[in-house]
């Protein structure tokens, strides 16, 4: 089996919105988000979207797979999160060895209502 790795820029970067200045890591590549996918087979999406990243969070794989089995499931650790800004998504970094990354927009809810992936 042939390995291959893949490099994507993430510049700092400094957001003004209404509630304050965050600080986020913006994405070099665009990604397409799924609207409520019940797991990763629903993944993929539709257009392209800058990625934000206001957090990353790191799972075992075996808590990565859970998590991604369930995607509509409620977690307080998402609750109040995501938005857009700036012509993108404000979002969880999802990683866990062996697995893509997941990119998780809730917009506010508790739940991963708008999902990408890399690897």
């Amino acid at each position: 089996m042939t390995h291959m790795t893949i490099t994507v820029e993430r510049t700092p970067r400094t957001l003004e919105l209404p509630d304050g200045a965050i600080e986020v890591i913006e994405l070099g590549v665009l990604l397409p988000f799924a609207r409520k996918p019940v797991d990763l087979n629903e993944v993929g999406g539709y257009g392209q979207q800058k990625v934000f990243i206001i957090e990353t969070r790191e799972m075992s794989p075996a808590e990565f797979d859970g998590f991604a089995a369930t995607l509509l499931k409620s977690r307080d650790w998402l609750k109040g999160k995501g938005g857009g800004a700036y012509g993108g998504y404000l979002c969880i970094e999802i990683s866990a060895p062996g697995r893509p990354y997941l990119y998780i927009n809730p917009e506010g809810s508790d739940y991963a209502r708008y999902v990408a992936r890399l690897g």
